[in-house]
């Protein structure tokens, strides 16, 4: 029986073929979910989970997903405005009723709205940015230059606010999810966060 040579055409495309399966094979596993789930409990203010950490930089970048448990109803307006935390950082070396930038969140006229929130040198201000969809990945953005802070969501406008006159430098530590205002959450509420960098 007389052996066959192959020839280097065919060893390449053999090599390409089994590559060629391997992408699509591996193309066919679910992709890792990088999402940190952040449950506040009914009665709670604060997320079951929380990890004392620094930002290491001056942008925080992040991605939320909100579902059904955003949605509640205090029958009261003023408790309703009340501003829930999403996601921030402390300022200027100091405790975050000081100095800090995060995003606020409520549930107000049957939408989930989104607000700049920051404290500078000991005074709140809050801005309206916009409003995002239950269910569904939004994109978030802060950047601390050195009188401001720049707030992104999705594609709206960024909205700046003044950053303290007292930071030369600062010391970052990271504020989570939080519900309140004066009133914990009327019910399990759950938020997704993953950080971009």
């Amino acid at each position: 029986m007389r052996k066959r040579n192959i020839n280097i055409g065919e060893v390449n495309t053999i090599a390409m073929m089994l590559m060629l399966l391997g992408v699509l094979v591996a193309a066919c596993e679910p992709a890792p979910d990088l999402f940190q789930s952040f449950t506040i409990k009914k009665g709670e203010h604060y997320a079951d989970v929380r990890f004392p950490e620094t930002l290491q930089q001056n942008t925080l970048s992040f991605q939320a997903i909100f579902d059904n448990s955003a949605q509640y109803d205090f029958g009261d307006a003023s408790l309703q405005t009340n501003k829930n935390k999403l996601f921030g950082f402390s300022d200027c070396n100091s405790m975050h009723h000081e100095n800090s930038a995060r995003f606020a969140w409520q549930w107000f006229n049957g939408q989930l709205e989104i607000y700049a929130y920051c404290y500078v040198n000991g005074g709140r201000t809050e801005k309206f940015i916009g409003t995002v969809p239950l269910n569904t990945p939004s994109n978030y953005r802060i950047e601390v230059s050195g009188s401001s802070y720049s707030f992104y969501l999705n594609n709206y406008p960024p909205v700046t606010i003044a950053r303290g006159n007292v930071c030369d430098r600062g010391v970052y530590y990271m504020l989570w999810p939080y519900f309140g205002g004066s009133v914990p959450a009327p019910h399990d509420v759950t938020i997704k966060i993953k950080k971009l960098f």
